[in-house]
């Protein structure tokens, strides 16, 4: 491990997408980004296919190039399945616009994130793998001032730095301590899932297609998305109330039984080589009440986390490492590194998490279905591709909420206070 500095303009917390976009987009104004991940090797992780909006913090990362070099599958579409079987016509994403942003890649994330560990340390930014972050330290007035890390071999040291990047996934570090945390309700979600390598793929564009497919019950629903090597990650995700009660908690099991409820998925996967055991993962939805304070911001997952149906993490872990990186930067060079500088992209930022997340909420109700709502509305057809392509940033959306509104219940935006961020509302924990 190369050694410490005694300080840093900015240390960033892990080193998964939205870490990795600060700490480069931060180090490449020049300034001494120190990044910690705790592991010392890539790990697996679900959450492989990417939005198309990732397109352009890609591009400003300088990560083009590699994407389209890489033997990463390229998605063109995203196509649903009713719980009768039932296929929706494939939601290409060049019918909005056939610019080269409407195409994304299904990633092996171990690769896809060293990938972006690797040009953040071409960038500038000191990568640190094996480094893990213990405690972060206050000064008496609340601001985030440096923190404790251990390295692999246990040794202990003490950073300083200006600004902290909390961006620790859904251990959700900062946010936590202060207990900032809003669990969505009726998103209390889990998923088993495993890869199966020679499971069939479409033919033509549609090769690397998501595809969404319902059980027969219309509970729990599966994701199909093909990855390198001839490899399709495959899960079902329900209520934990549903996919746990009276099962045992064999995640196995609960797999075969959903699978044989999926007849389009099994048919799918017959005679594929199954990777590794079923595994399980959480999947709650939830969101930070407050984005930043004093010398810290919070990035990705450790903000907030949304039901994975549309595949927005990367997307959301992107753009919120991009749009602190922006706050950061300019907070640096004007010497102001208030919660209310750091975290001036709230507003816009949790807006564009809204979009999604309501969409994530029509899905979910009961009778819904994109063909029948399309039907209905079919100038909608625009607003759920920008959805479903990620563009909650850069362009406005029509009447889509309105008409969905009408349709079944929207939720309300949960609890974001603003304010809170110029007041410095959390405190030492």
């Amino acid at each position: 491990m190369t050694p410490l500095r005694d300080s840093y303009d900015v240390l960033v917390i892990g080193g998964g997408p939205s870490g990795a976009t600060a700490a480069t987009l931060v180090a490449q104004q020049g300034h001494r980004v120190l990044l910690a991940e705790r592991s010392t090797e890539p790990q697996f992780k679900i959450g492989e296919s990417l939005m198309p909006a990732t397109y352009w913090t890609l591009q400003r990362l300088g990560m083009l190039e590699k994407m389209q070099a890489s033997s990463f599958p390229r998605k063109y579409s995203v196509q649903f399945y009713s719980k009768s079987g039932r296929a929706s016509k494939p939601f290409y994403f060049f019918e909005n616009d056939p610019h080269e942003c409407s195409q994304t890649w299904q990633v092996l994330r171990s690769r896809f994130d060293q990938m972006l560990l690797d040009n953040a340390a071409e960038k500038g930014a000191e990568v640190q793998r094996g480094l893990s972050v213990s405690r972060v330290l206050f000064d008496d007035d609340g601001r985030a001032v440096g923190a404790e890390v251990q390295a692999e071999d246990g040794a202990k040291s003490r950073v300083e730095t200006r600004v902290v990047v909390d961006a620790t996934g859904q251990s959700a570090l900062l946010a936590r301590q202060f207990k900032l945390i809003d669990v969505e309700p009726r998103m209390r979600h889990i998923s088993f899932f495993s890869h199966f390598r020679g499971a069939l793929r479409d033919p033509g564009m549609d090769e690397g297609a998501t595809l969404v497919i319902n059980t027969a019950t219309g509970k729990s629903w599966f994701w199909y998305i093909p990855l390198p090597d001839d490899v399709v990650s495959v899960g079902v995700v329900g209520p934990v109330d549903y996919l746990i009660k009276g099962r045992g908690g064999d995640p196995a099991a609960t797999f075969a039984e959903e699978l044989d409820l999926a007849p389009a998925v099994k048919a799918r996967i017959a005679g594929a080589e199954q990777l590794f055991p079923i595994r399980a993962r959480r999947d709650f939805s939830y969101r930070a009440r407050q984005i930043a304070g004093d010398g810290w911001v919070l990035v990705g997952d450790a903000f907030g986390f949304i039901d994975p149906i549309y595949s927005t993490g990367v997307l959301l872990a992107l753009k919120s490492g991009e749009m602190a990186a922006d706050a950061i930067n300019d907070g640096l060079a004007g010497g102001d590194l208030s919660g209310r500088q750091l975290g001036r992209f709230g507003v816009d930022f949790t807006n564009g998490m809204e979009a999604l997340r309501r969409l994530v909420y029509a899905y979910y109700a009961e009778g819904f279905s994109f063909s029948k709502f399309l039907r209905a509305h079919p100038h909608c057809r625009r607003d759920v591709i920008m959805l479903l392509t990620g563009n909650v940033y850069r362009e406005p959306l029509g009447d889509l909420f309105e008409r969905l509104g009408e349709t079944v219940e929207l939720p309300a935006a949960p609890p974001f206070d603003p304010p809170a961020i110029a007041a410095g509302a959390a405190t030492r924990g």
